[in-house]
């Protein structure tokens, strides 16, 4: 045989001079939960790798980050039933504990990224993405909402306004929003492909966010479709988006390639929190070796063409490559 590929499988060193996809920790999200008060750090139990974490908790928990050369952030707020109504009022207040931790991380931590999260959801009282009025999520009513808050995002200090609502023209509205409020330089990372999965049930736990009646299926894709996630995505990226993002990952990594050959705007995938649980889950009963496996299934997001991956595994991820592991 004049060919033979296990020779360039023979030895560690040789498997990594030739190795195709590299993990970098410049690739990792990590994402961060955030509840009002102080010296709160309470383990989501549908996901426990993560924890919901008052501003005191998540200052250490960047500092530990920043350590290991993980530098980027995307905030999610959980918030009390009584700040919640119809119109997510509370979502553009001074007096929002979610803007208020935004500034205070910067001021700690000015070189870090913070990405932020756009939607109704946490903020409604109806726990859907959009306005609801007569059981129907209305589209453009939504948008000077979301347009408000996006505005309140930058000024509080994030570097990226992540609208994941899946409005119809959303990323237009808050692009032009941000730029007549002096924020032309701040970028958007749109949900482009966010479609309704059932690997959700963790972050909703988490936040208390699922929808008190009815489900996303109105604005949030079909899992069965591919062809739609590159209308979405011609859309957004005519419509100013700085990143595009496939959302779940694992299980849309044929999406991610796809938006990979079509794009030459960055593509990050969500690797969401059923996906991490049901990998904590099988380890955690034997069935798998976590060492091995969740490294693999992050890898497995970056091979498929990803250019950044949010992924609740993050910090371990960085730890791993600090020392050589992966």
């Amino acid at each position: 045989m004049k060919q033979r590929p296990r020779r360039n499988r023979r030895s560690d060193t040789i498997r990594r001079m030739i190795k195709e996809t590299q993990l970098s920790v410049n690739d990792l999200v990590y994402p961060l939960f955030l509840v009002p008060g102080e010296k709160v750090k309470d383990q989501i139990i549908s996901l426990p790798i993560a924890y919901r974490m008052s501003i005191d908790t998540i200052l250490k928990e960047i500092a530990e980050c920043i350590k290991l050369g993980l530098n980027q952030f995307i905030l999610f707020p959980s918030i009390p039933e009584v700040d919640k109504d119809t119109t997510a009022t509370y979502s553009y207040q001074d007096n929002n504990f979610y803007l208020t931790a935004a500034k205070t991380i910067k001021s700690k931590y000015p070189k870090v990224c913070l990405i932020s999260d756009v939607a109704m959801d946490p903020y409604s009282s109806d726990g859907h993405d959009g306005l609801v009025r007569d059981g129907h999520i209305l589209n453009d009513e939504s948008l000077p909402i979301l347009a408000k808050m996006a505005v309140a995002q930058a000024q509080s200090g994030f570097d990226i306004i992540a609208p994941s609502d899946m409005m119809d023209g959303r990323v237009a509205y808050i692009r032009n929003a941000l730029d007549e409020a002096g924020y032309s330089h701040i970028g958007i990372m749109s949900y482009t492909a966010k479609y309704a999965s059932a690997f959700y049930g963790p972050f909703r736990d988490a936040l208390d966010s699922a929808p008190k009646a009815g489900d996303k299926k109105t604005y949030q894709m079909d899992p069965a479709n591919s062809r739609e996630a590159l209308l979405e995505g011609d859309l957004d990226v005519a419509e100013g988006a700085d990143f595009i993002m496939v959302k779940p990952a694992i299980h849309y990594l044929d999406i991610i390639s796809k938006c990979k050959r079509r794009y030459n705007t960055p593509i990050a995938a969500y690797h969401v929190s059923g996906e991490c649980a049901q990998l904590l889950a099988a380890s955690r009963l034997g069935w798998l070796d976590y060492d091995s496996a969740m490294p693999e299934a992050v890898l497995s997001i970056k091979r498929a063409g990803a250019d950044i991956i949010i992924t609740y595994f993050a910090k371990e991820v960085a730890n791993l490559l600090s020392h050589g592991k992966v």
